[in-house]
């Protein structure tokens, strides 16, 4: 089979790039040249920008394709432009997409038939930082220009919800590993509120298996609601890194409402840690049934710390999320939550 990555030289893009060449595929990766000398040896590396025509059209010539997956698509004029130079020289298309093309996430819980955000196929926003209700319609307007190109039986569409793992090299699940490394108290919120990340191994995996199999439609890819817990996940970092930190961690549970209360910022101060109704309300039904599985995440945390560990060189690439929070204001709330707990001998 011959595979066109559209992305291709971090985290998922990287290790579908990785499994495909072990099942024997022929693989070409195109990106604009970051991490390019990191892609596994048997890859066919061409150098290019997707916005630009001239680039696209010397691509195309480098075809057919048997399937081109689409990492790194988020604006949909840009991504129009793909699938139209693409569209003669691929049988088919996998667009990988996000949750947050659902209108109503993260509020109410969806599934695939939830309502979507109207898409616009000339929509490109420039540079980011975006919104999240931005982002999530960019990325519907993608799903649609790629709908018209490919139609629905030449299309498989990944909702991904939150990837974490190896050669995230900047990502949330790093930064409460390396937080657990410092250890001392540490806040933490919301012990028993689920969540549904998956480890990025697992998300490759899963795709290259559909497009083994000439998979079509949409799937929602989440981990399933089988008791991960964020109390979980922090307690996982804890006893992965405990040979290697500094001091021992002291974990400080804090209630998220009056942690938003404080002005804590969810996502990104305290990472993979969201306050909304319903974020991590994702059903995943539809891509449990056709194979995905999910490892636990004590085994995600210590396979990512190994993966810290061995040397790792980090990608040049565009960082959206800036993920963390200062130690000095974490200490502060941190006594401010405990002065609470000792005035009110309860949650204030």
């Amino acid at each position: 089979m011959r595979l066109l990555v559209l992305g291709g030289a971090w985290l998922l893009g990287r290790l579908v790039a990785e499994d495909s060449l072990s099942r024997g595929f022929d693989v070409t990766v195109f990106n604009e040249g970051r991490g390019a000398d990191s892609l596994p040896r048997g890859v066919r590396y061409i150098r290019g920008d997707r916005r630009l025509d001239a680039d696209l059209h010397a691509l195309a010539k480098s075809g057919p394709w048997d399937v081109v997956v689409d990492i790194s698509g988020k604006a949909p004029a840009v991504v129009r432009r793909s699938v139209r130079a693409l569209a003669q020289v691929a049988g088919r298309y996998v667009s990988v997409s996000a949750v947050s093309v659902y209108r109503e996430w993260p509020d109410v819980p969806v599934d695939e038939d939830s309502p979507l955000w109207a898409g616009d196929a000339d929509f490109d926003p420039g540079a980011p930082p975006w919104e999240p209700d931005v982002y999530g319609r960019m990325k519907a307007g993608c799903e649609m220009v790629c709908r018209d190109a490919f139609g629905d039986d030449g299309l498989l569409i990944l909702r991904l919800h939150t990837i974490i793992g190896q050669y995230d090299d900047d990502g949330p699940l790093l930064w409460w590993l390396n937080r657990m490394r410092r250890g001392g108290p540490v806040l933490v919120p919301a012990p028993d509120r689920a969540i549904q990340p998956v480890d990025v191994r697992d998300l490759c995996r899963f795709l290259v298996d559909q497009v083994q199999r000439g998979t079509t439609g949409a799937f929602n890819v989440a981990a399933p609601a089988d008791g991960r817990t964020y109390g979980a996940m922090v307690q996982a970092c804890a006893e992965v890194v405990a040979a290697d930190a500094a001091a021992e961690p002291e974990l400080v549970w804090a209630d998220e409402d009056w942690l938003a209360d404080q002005g804590v910022r969810p996502w990104t101060e305290l990472p993979l840690w969201h306050n909304a109704a319903a974020a991590w309300e994702v059903s995943a039904d539809r891509a449990v049934a056709v194979g995905l599985r999910c490892r636990p995440l004590v085994d995600t945390a210590s396979g990512t710390w190994r993966w810290l560990n061995s040397g790792v060189r980090k990608v040049d690439r565009e960082r959206i999320t800036r993920y963390g929070i200062d130690p000095a204001r974490e200490a502060e709330i941190i006594a401010r939550w405990q002065a609470a707990m000792r005035r009110y001998g309860a949650r204030p």
